[in-house]
C-alpha cells in the first residue's frame, strides 16, 4: 500500500530542469558554431580572395596537385603555364594556394 502511495505521490510532482536542458543545448551549438562552422568560413573567405586577387605571374597550386604560373586570367578561368610550352586552362575555382609567397620565405 505505502508503494503505490509513493508511487502516486512521485508521479504528481512536476519534472525539473527543463531550462538546464535547454541551456546545455545551447552551449553545444555555440561550441559547435566557434570550434566547426566559423573556422570554415573564414578559411572559404579567405580563398575567395585569393581567387579574386590572382594575377599574372602568380606561382599557383591546383586542387589536383599541378603546379604553374598564370599566364592569363579571365572571370571564371585562368590560364596556366605548366612547363615549356604546356599551358592549361583551369576553373579558378580549382586553384587552391599561390605557392610564390612560400618560396619568397624559404629562400630568406
Amino acid at each position: 500500500m505505502n508503494t503505490i502511495f509513493y508511487t502516486l505521490q512521485a508521479a504528481q510532482q512536476p519534472a525539473g530542469g527543463g531550462a538546464s536542458m535547454w541551456i546545455m543545448l545551447l552551449a553545444i551549438f555555440v561550441i559547435m558554431y566557434l570550434f566547426m562552422i566559423r573556422p570554415q568560413r573564414k578559411q572559404q573567405k579567405e580563398l575567395q580572395k585569393f581567387r579574386d586577387g590572382l594575377q599574372k605571374g602568380d606561382k599557383v597550386v591546383t586542387v589536383g596537385g599541378i603546379y604553374g604560373e598564370i599566364v592569363e586570367v579571365k572571370d571564371k578561368t585562368a590560364l596556366i603555364k605548366v612547363d615549356g610550352d604546356v599551358k592549361l586552362r583551369v576553373d579558378k575555382q580549382s586553384l587552391v594556394k599561390d605557392f610564390s609567397e612560400a618560396e619568397q620565405g624559404a629562400a630568406k
